[in-house]
């Protein structure tokens, strides 16, 4: 179709072709040009019609045009004009024009409604695709703001994105219960039976603001106001809700068969403690029921796995308002498995792995930070005791341990026979964590770590990261966790170079210096920017919780830098002063956060050797105290955490007690087996064991604590009664 056009000051248009996917998008455009009448908006004529030339996309000389569209399975589509993603998919197959949730245009996840030029790599995103199920998620966030401002017409919107399990979205509201989560999800059914078309338009950065504030939204007028100058400015409409939104969204609200809300939370305004306070809504959704049910029994399994509540419940740690946020308390059960861990390092560390052990002050005066860079870089991380302009001294609790351990170092004068000089310590340290971030005791204000220093020679660079990199492992695979981490190369930010000591070279050479060890370990990893220590990079080795979000639990940092501030040197073979290397790394990490990792793993049912109580002795009646206390007595003896349940209630009810409590070994002592020196053995891990003579039960459990053997626990209908 073709559309001449002159405006009123005499400007006279080439004449154009129309392609249908314009049409369609002027039709939307004038559709939304007398909404916007019908709500008193005042746009003149002039700035509607200019508005129609900047949104319709491309409009095209009468030349004949030829697009190559080249599709995933190799073949070629050839079009004689600009054709949307969606009418691609149209052309293929009615039936994949259905599912299509996104286009990917030359590697370029897109909106359906992006019109193709131009020859292109094309492939249809469907549901069966993760960038297909992220658009499913961002629709239903909209339907979510929708089914809000439905029901709570005063509510301000913020933001919604898709997340990796589902997606959210902000209110400025009052709290949400899980009666009103019920209310807003039937609203929503009703939204997406209602069947509305998302079409998409834009207006210039003026006419926006003004839209936006006209619908009295002032969080988008601040989103709109911070875009960059020359940056699109989209907006998508579903029927009487319009969203400022990038996109890329399904093509209507039935796209949207299976989701659910999940819960509710307080959440700053951009993440900013001292901005709003908002109400997030936490959803998700899936392209079919069974897949939405399989989430939801694995979201239940994820809270009764939950840290922050099963290790209270199990008296593993605790929090007291009184004390302060991010400072857990460690209860005697907590606190014993937290014992286990450190010594099982420290001997680990120190006896086969070459560390020599250390102990340093919990703080330090404010010249050792400025030394280090800490002071520059990190002191709004800092519990900083004291205030410059009026002390004469200012001191500060360590938030880590690499300045103090220099000092160990520097003590005396090192060789270059004396290096690797490997110094490890368990150190308590502080970090000024933004309320909003702690959670549990994965995110703590006070916590302890594996930290240790190793001072090498440039040349023992290479075979040390190795060594880190292996005892990591090991450490992992002792715990059971070695297939539930990922790598990453932790590489800095180069638009950002104020951030970090050093130039571009530094920077690429330690960077290429990780990659090739990881490389040659044969580890697979990803690499991220801006992630980077300020001083060198990092192989982190992260780990998720139950509910998907990620954490950092072991490190390994390189530094070629920070020597030259303290001053560290060895003397060469040639008497000569040289600067060492500095790695800074963790073989477990923080006790905190790894107790936590331990407990969602496990589901609170530990590995025998890190339990607590790893055996409770159950007299059959009060006559076989004694007996029972002389087995408990005997157990300890070989370093084994024993107890003996002398209540006066039936076996049967103990024997269920003691699985409540997730006891590895429960021995049932009676007349019998006081005649004989016995006990009877059930454990969590294959039921009733059978009778045992003490001696043999006690060499059985001791090799299995020595070993650290993870024993698997049979399937209920495979345990013996």
């Amino acid at each position: 179709m073709t559309w001449d056009m002159e405006d009123e000051d005499g400007w006279n248009h080439d004449r154009y072709i129309v392609p249908d996917i314009v049409l369609r998008q002027c039709q939307g455009l004038f559709y939304m040009v007398k909404r916007v009448e019908s709500q008193r908006h005042d746009l003149k004529i002039r700035s509607i019609y200019y508005m129609l030339i900047y949104r319709s996309t491309h409009f095209y000389h009468e030349e004949e045009i030829k697009m190559k569209i080249t599709l995933k399975d190799g073949s070629v589509k050839e079009y004689a004009e600009a054709k949307s993603v969606y009418d691609i998919a149209s052309d293929i197959s009615a039936g994949l024009a259905r599912v299509a949730c996104a286009g990917e245009v030359n590697g370029e996840i897109v909106d359906l409604r992006t019109v193709v030029d131009q020859d292109c790599e094309l492939n249809i995103v469907t549901a069966s695709d993760p960038e297909g199920l992220r658009v499913i998620r961002h629709t239903a966030s909209h339907v979510l703001a929708q089914a809000v401002k439905r029901v709570f017409p005063n509510a301000k919107i913020a933001i919604g994105p898709a997340i990796d399990d589902g997606f959210y979205y902000d209110f400025e509201a009052e709290p949400f219960s899980r009666d009103d989560l019920d209310k807003l999800e039937a609203e929503m059914k009703k939204i997406i039976k209602e069947g509305h078309e998302l079409k998409r338009f834009t207006l210039p950065r003026e006419e926006a603001i003004a839209f936006m504030k006209e619908k009295d939204e002032p969080f988008k007028v601040e989103l709109i106001e911070d875009l960059p100058e020359g940056e699109e400015i989209s907006f998508y409409d579903q029927g009487e809700f319009v969203d400022l939104c990038a996109g890329p969204h399904l093509m209507s609200t039935k796209g949207i068969k299976a989701f659910k809300l999940t819960s509710s939370s307080m959440a700053y305004w951009r993440g900013d403690s001292e901005k709003a306070r908002l109400q997030r809504i936490y959803g998700t959704a899936y392209n079919k029921k069974e897949e939405l049910k399989a989430h939801l029994e694995k979201m239940e399994d994820a809270k009764r796995r939950d840290h922050n509540k099963l290790g209270r419940e199990m008296e593993l740690f605790t929090t007291v308002d009184v004390i302060g946020q991010g400072l857990p308390l460690f209860p005697p059960k907590g606190t014993k498995m937290i014992m286990k861990l450190q010594r099982w390092i420290e001997d680990l560390e120190d006896k086969e792995w070459g560390y020599v052990r250390t102990r340093t002050p919990l703080m330090a005066k404010s010249d050792l930070y400025k030394i280090s860079g800490h002071w520059d870089h990190y002191k709004d991380g800092m519990f900083v005791l004291g205030d410059e302009e009026k002390d004469k001294e200012v001191f500060a609790l360590r938030p880590m341990t690499c300045p103090f351990q220099y000092y160990v170092y520097k003590n005396t004068q090192k060789s270059y026979r004396d290096l690797p000089y490997r110094m490890s310590e368990t150190s308590t340290l502080f970090r000024s964590e933004d309320s909003g971030e702690m959670h549990g005791l994965t995110r703590v204000r006070q916590f302890t770590i594996t930290e240790a220093h190793n001072v090498i020679r440039p040349d023992q660079a290479e075979e040390e990261l190795k060594n880190c990199l292996d005892l990591a492992y090991y450490v992992l695979t002792t715990l059971g966790l070695q297939d539930d981490v990922t790598y990453r190369l932790s590489k800095w930010d180069p638009a950002n170079k104020a951030k970090y000591l050093g130039d571009d070279n530094y920077w690429n050479s330690t960077q290429d210096a990780l990659r090739a060890v990881l490389h040659e370990k044969n580890v697979p990893f990803v690499e991220a920017d801006g992630e980077a220590a300020f001083y060198g990079p990092k192989i982190d080795i992260q780990a998720k919780n139950v509910y998907g979000k990620e954490d950092t639990m072991i490190t390994i940092q390189l530094d070629c830098a920070i020597a030259e501030n303290f001053d560290l040197y060895y003397i060469d073979q040639n008497g000569e002063k040289k600067r060492p290397y500095i790695i800074h790394r963790t073989s477990m990490g923080c006790y905190e956060r790894t107790l936590a990792w331990l407990i969602e793993k496990y589901a609170g049912k530990f590995p025998t050797w890190l339990c607590p109580e790893q055996v409770r002795v159950l007299p059959i009646s009060e006559k076989y105290a004694d007996y029972a206390n002389e087995v408990c007595k005997e157990l300890k003896k070989n370093d084994i955490d024993a107890t003996v349940d002398n209540r006066s209630e039936k076996i049967g009810f103990k024997i269920r007690e003691a699985r409540l409590d997730k006891l590895p070994y429960m021995l049932v002592v009676g007349q019998q087996e006081e005649a004989d020196g016995t006990v009877s053995v059930r454990s969590r891990y294959a039921g009733n064991e059978g009778t045992k003579p003490l001696a043999e039960f006690i060499d059985a459990i001791c090799k299995e604590i020595r070993t650290k053997e993870i024993r698997k626990e049979l399937p209920e209908e495979e345990k013996a009664r």
